[in-house]
């Protein structure tokens, strides 16, 4: 492999190597068989970094439909294929996975100068927080089902037991590595680490495919309460379509303990696929910094930090909507779990819901046109994080909008003039509008972020010795410059204070869209699914399908949210 000295490595780049002399750093230019004879170092090395793009993409595409296939057989064949054999296919790409990981970690990122750059764009703190905060809650859904299996061990496979127990340990060891190496830019064994990533990528899609469309243990899950039920209530267990022989003799022994392992594991369950989600996206960020080399200008000389300053109406009505909204969720989860749900408490949710969207969305509104009010110009700089939060924010929102328009289908085919129907249908109306107004707003306001890093004291440095330069070759006189200064700095001051006020409602704006995403996260994170509790698309559609849409939508929904967090964040500290 060819490679080229650099005398003067950029001070902002990051070598995970020791600190080596400036003359001894070298950039790994990538190789291809295809493109041996090319006679430029720099196109060969632009052809090979595509070459392996394009061959590491195919095999993610080819994994994947794979997965797809025994997935679906799965579905509609229960007899050829089983849930037990793509577990197996499962397993067996995660410890793949897991090799890859520990020779990156032990291996690749150990060689000299493998790291010398480091994006500054990716990995937010808050991204890795949530694989760090998804990742513990799927350990524990993993504890779970280990749990539910070994009580029912004379019933069940031990696939069940070990196919949970290699999750934990894939889950670990990606965490980790998503902590300590989402940064990095690696610049040796660019195409091993590429084949690496996407099938980690890959493993990661599979699984979030068989979260969504596996409602097995759920059904298993449901026959078993609703049968403990029943016989607490006296009644003679009634036979159901979910039900089976199988079922009913594969029952828990300890009816608590069974309990605990039930309720845990149909909790956390969404925790998983929001796991997979993020760890996708993280990924894939590292995938596209494989061989890339960051310019000097491509760094940013100041970091904007978060102060909560000069803002008051936004942390004062996002407050007033978060614990409003906390309240509503308590009332929720003690009134919809029970046996019979309560329609009052449906009400209350959708009105929740029906009085916060559009004042999110008129937040939005107003947001988007301060800054068509700037005019100011859309940095097109290549940040390929940017780039993807883009597309994640789009993508995402997919899951709510596409859940709210099968919503809207069922309400208005079946009765759309009952109370809770049309409050269900208000609300999903709603959340399409939101979405695509904040993801206006937002996705405005991070191709803007740029212009907006640049310290204005550099400019009015630089404004200031041009100046100086000017009046001293003019050789005004001192009252003549007194009156000039003055000039200037009444129009300075004018200027300052027209963009304050832009700043400042962005700020607010942005800082009141943050507190109610985060509620509108929680709230639906931790069990609160009315489009599954309350039965009216559920019967409009079948058990099955409506479980296949809402654990399809559900989960985007809410990294949906979890990404517009981290998006207002960026456009409130950079406004």
């Amino acid at each position: 492999m060819s490679d080229k000295k650099v005398s003067r490595p950029c001070h902002h780049c990051r070598s995970r190597s020791a600190s080596a002399p400036a003359d001894t750093s070298k950039i790994h230019y990538e190789k291809f068989w295809l493109y041996r004879h090319c006679s430029s170092l720099q196109q060969r090395d632009r052809q090979a970094q595509k070459a392996g793009q394009l061959f590491s993409g195919l095999l993610a595409v080819n994994v994947v439909f794979l997965g797809s296939a025994f997935i679906s057989s799965m579905i509609f064949n229960k007899v050829a294929i089983t849930l037990a054999d793509v577990w197996i296919l499962l397993s067996i790409l995660k410890v793949l996975c897991l090799f890859w990981i520990l020779y990156y970690l032990l291996g690749t990122s150990q060689q000299p100068h493998a790291v010398l750059y480091r994006d500054s764009h990716a990995g937010a703190i808050w991204i890795r927080g949530s694989v760090l905060l998804f990742g513990s809650c799927s350990i524990l859904l993993n504890v779970f089902q280990i749990g539910y299996s070994t009580i029912l061990i004379h019933c069940k496979s031990r696939v069940e037991i070990v196919f949970p127990s290699i999750g934990i340990l894939f889950i670990c060891t990606q965490a980790y590595f998503l902590w300590h190496h989402s940064k990095d830019c690696i610049q040796v064994q660019h195409n091993f680490t590429r084949c690496g990533l996407m099938l980690t990528i890959a493993t990661n899609l599979l699984l979030w495919l068989l979260a969504v469309t596996n409602d097995t243990l759920h059904m298993e899950i449901e026959s078993q309460l609703r049968e403990v039920e029943e016989r607490f209530a006296g009644k003679a267990p009634s036979s159901h379509p979910h039900c089976c022989n199988e079922t009913t003799l594969c029952t828990c022994p300890n009816t608590t303990i069974c309990k605990v392992f039930q309720k845990g594991y149909i909790l956390l369950y969404p925790f998983n696929t929001e796991y997979c989600l993020v760890c996708c996206s993280v990924l894939y960020v590292m995938w596209k910094n494989v061989g890339r080399r960051i310019s000097h200008h491509h760094t940013p000389h100041i970091k904007p930090k978060f102060k909560l300053q000069g803002v008051v109406f936004g942390p004062l009505l996002g407050t007033s909507a978060v614990i409003i909204g906390a309240c509503v969720f308590m009332m929720y989860q003690i009134q919809a779990t029970s046996l019979v749900p309560s329609r009052q408490v449906f009400v209350i949710y959708y009105s929740y819901y029906i009085v916060l969207l559009p004042l999110m969305s008129v937040g939005a509104m107003i947001g988007t046109i301060i800054h068509a009010l700037e005019k100011k110009e859309l940095d097109t700089l290549k940040n390929p994080t940017r780039s993807l939060d883009v597309v994640l924010l789009m993508g995402a929102a997919l899951g709510q909008i596409g859940m709210s328009y099968f919503s809207i289908v069922a309400l208005v085919a079946t009765d759309p003039r009952d109370l809770l129907n049309s409050l269900s249908l208000s609300y999903s109306v709603l959340l399409i509008f939101q979405s695509i107004t904040q993801n206006v707003f937002v996705i405005d306001g991070l191709h803007r972020q740029r212009h907006s890093r640049t310290p204005p004291a550099k400019e009015e440095d630089t404004k200031e010795e041009q100046n100086r330069e000017a009046y001293s070759q003019r050789r005004v006189s001192v009252l003549e410059l007194g009156q000039e200064i003055r000039k200037a700095s009444l129009s300075y001051i004018q200027t300052y204070s027209d963009l304050s006020w832009k700043r400042r409602a962005l700020r607010e704006i942005s800082f009141f869209l943050v507190l109610c995403n985060i509620i509108l996260w929680i709230m639906p994170t931790f069990g609160a699914h009315p489009l599954f509790e309350n039965g009216m698309e559920r019967s409009f559609y079948g058990y099955s399908t409506w479980f296949v849409i809402v654990n399809f939508g559900l989960p985007l929904g809410v990294f949906y949210r979890m990404h517009s967090v981290g998006g207002l964040l960026e456009v409130y500290v950079t406004a």
